[in-house]
């Protein structure tokens, strides 16, 4: 049990890590290949840091854990939203002052839709995935025309210039760290649940969810506590859409994932409710106070403690 308890900690840490020196060193050969930076944003930084969530479905549905793959995402999703938006607006209040969000919200919700069809069908198959990862690539070719961004700390951290053997080791070793964590962690949450008798969709929702998620979580607290919580609100709006239409759609094109019942009865309904109430909050308000976000961070404890 020991054992299992330092690899889960070591896929996280690994997990964490990768991503940040994956995304530095991308972000510093996108600057060198000349890049404009809206683009970096969209490709390099979006898909840097959701890189855990790809990495940590493929190996489970690939080592025959399917719903820890559809738990990751789902259970991100829900966590991106109530603890990641929650802890930003308790830190900051956030305000909805990002152009064009009405759009990326519209998106959020019909991949939200998307999933919650796919679960009732019990499978997500190689067309849907294509599907999806087509429906990704036309929604960036649109913000890219629209000229806006709002995924993954887009808006800093897109200077990044370094020497050229630092840029080979900082992209080579956060490949490593994230193929190795994402090994490390479904191996430990898989054993863990069966030896306390959790279902693994449980593991995948919570623990492996959350785990790779600390890179949007890191993001945005950082961002809370230097008064731009709204960068947490971008943040996780492109990193839902992410989540859904890419890492659901690549994983689905490299091999069909089943979803398992307890997660399409609940967890993406509950998921999809989430995202209209926080939808509804930010376009009829116009803001999340620290009262809001007390609120959703109760209502994430409530979800975790009704799951186990």
């Amino acid at each position: 049990m020991l054992m299992n308890i330092l690899m889960l900690v070591a896929g996280l840490a690994l997990l964490t890590f990768g991503a940040d020196y994956l995304v530095r060193g991308a972000v510093s050969l996108a600057n060198r290949l000349g890049m404009p930076p809206l683009l970096i944003g969209l490709t390099v930084v979006g898909f840097g840091t959701s890189m855990p969530e790809l990495l940590v479905s493929l190996q489970a549905a690939l080592g025959g854990a399917p719903a820890i793959a559809v738990g990751n995402v789902v259970g991100s999703n829900i966590a991106n939203i109530l603890l990641i938006i929650g802890l930003a607006a308790v830190i900051s209040p956030i305000a909805a002052r990002i152009p064009n969000l009405g759009r990326d919200m519209v998106m959020m919700l019909a991949a939200a839709a998307i999933v919650l069809g796919l679960g009732y069908l019990g499978i997500i198959g190689f067309w849907s995935g294509a599907a999806m990862f087509i429906m990704l690539v036309a929604y960036l070719a649109w913000v890219t025309y629209s000229g806006h961004v709002t995924h993954d700390a887009a808006d800093e951290g897109l200077n990044v210039r370094l020497g050229g053997w630092k840029e080979a080791l900082f992209i080579l070793g956060g490949l490593a760290g994230l193929f190795i964590g994402a090994d490390l962690l479904v191996k430990a949450a898989t054993s863990i649940a069966r030896e306390f008798g959790i279902s693994e969709a449980v593991i995948g929702l919570t623990i492996v969810a959350v785990g790779t998620s600390l890179p949007e979580l890191a993001t945005s607290v950082v961002a809370a506590f230097r008064r731009h919580s709204e960068m947490a609100l971008g943040n996780v709006v492109g990193s839902n859409i992410f989540n859904i239409l890419g890492i659901l759609g690549i994983t689905a094109m490299v091999v069909p994932i089943p979803v398992d019942p307890s997660i399409a009865s609940f967890d993406i309904p509950f998921m999809v409710g989430v995202s209209l109430a926080f939808s509804a909050l930010i376009m009829l308000v116009g803001h999340i106070g620290r009262f809001a976000g007390l609120a959703m961070l109760a209502i994430y404890a409530g979800y975790v403690a009704w799951l186990f």
